[in-house]
């Protein structure tokens, strides 16, 4: 994988993705967007990736987006045709369907859409320098990124709509008390942390079994009625009752040994994946 905008760093299957414009506190510009898509893209079909690690590059995560175009930095209605789509709804929905859990390393200033591309990352670990703001209001547009989604039910809906009705700038300390992070480290120590908790994934656990789990917790969020997850449960159990993963992490247990689980995400999902109908934008 070469990128411009972007570092990759591997470690016995622990991706690290850096955000990498420092001389512009990693904003997000058309270049940087299309290689995290890009990126994303080829860590689903890489088995050796089983866990991911996003964080920045400098003093900040994310600034937003890059303001370089001045006041018409948002305005599409020069568009040729139909309404262009949200370029960090791009990013959330396509995170949204990774196959590969992803844990947000928060270094710094994560403002914008710097804070809503973390949103449907699967744990925020923030550093005690890092700050968040869900600017838009202050800018003059609405949040994006799918974060009316995300936002209300990673946090709440009460303590999404104050931080998006003032749009202002909190700390490390805030963002833990509303439940965005779900840790505060000194700073020094965020990428021990992040890598530390990538290493108990990467070690200990079947990759199809992650994957699955993932998607399941993500999708029933926007279920009607528990019997709906039971449902998906049931199905899931059935199929990976029988799979070689199930097989060795028993027998691993009974023998008081480490695991080696040989399915792999590229090619072992179970028929009933994916179970969720597609989304078109129209």
């Amino acid at each position: 994988m070469s990128y411009d905008t972007l570092e990759i760093a591997r470690e016995d299957g622990v991706l690290t993705l850096t955000l990498s414009r420092p001389d512009r506190l990693n904003a997000l510009n058309v270049q940087m967007l299309e290689e995290i898509l890009r990126a994303l893209d080829e860590i689903d079909a890489d088995d050796t990736v089983r866990a991911v690690i996003v964080t920045g590059a400098g003093r900040a995560f994310c600034a937003g987006a890059d303001l370089g175009g001045g006041g018409a930095t948002f305005d599409t209605s020069a568009a040729k045709s139909g309404i262009p789509r949200d370029g960090g709804g791009r990013i959330t929905l396509r995170l949204y369907e990774c196959k590969k859990p992803v844990i947000a390393a928060i270094n710094g200033a994560a403002v914008g859409v710097g804070a809503t591309m973390t949103l449907p990352m699967d744990v925020r670990i923030a550093s005690d320098k890092a700050r968040f703001g869900f600017v838009f209001a202050r800018r003059g547009i609405v949040p994006e990124a799918a974060s009316s989604w995300f936002l209300p039910r990673v946090v709440g809906i009460s303590q999404a709509m104050e931080w998006v009705a003032t749009g202002r700038l909190f700390p490390a300390e805030e963002a833990l008390a509303g439940r965005l992070v779900s840790r505060v480290v000194p700073h020094d120590e965020l990428l021990p942390t992040a890598r530390a908790l990538a290493r108990e994934i990467a070690d200990h656990t079947s990759g199809v079994s992650v994957c699955l789990a993932r998607q399941l917790l993500w999708k029933m969020l926007g279920a009607d009625h528990p019997m709906e997850a039971h449902k998906l449960d049931s199905r899931l159990i059935h199929a990976m009752g029988a799979s070689a993963d199930a097989y060795e992490g028993v027998q691993s247990f009974l023998e008081k040994r480490p695991a080696c689980f040989t399915m792999q995400v590229s090619r072992d999902l179970p028929e009933v994946y994916p179970w969720w109908g597609e989304r078109r934008f129209e």
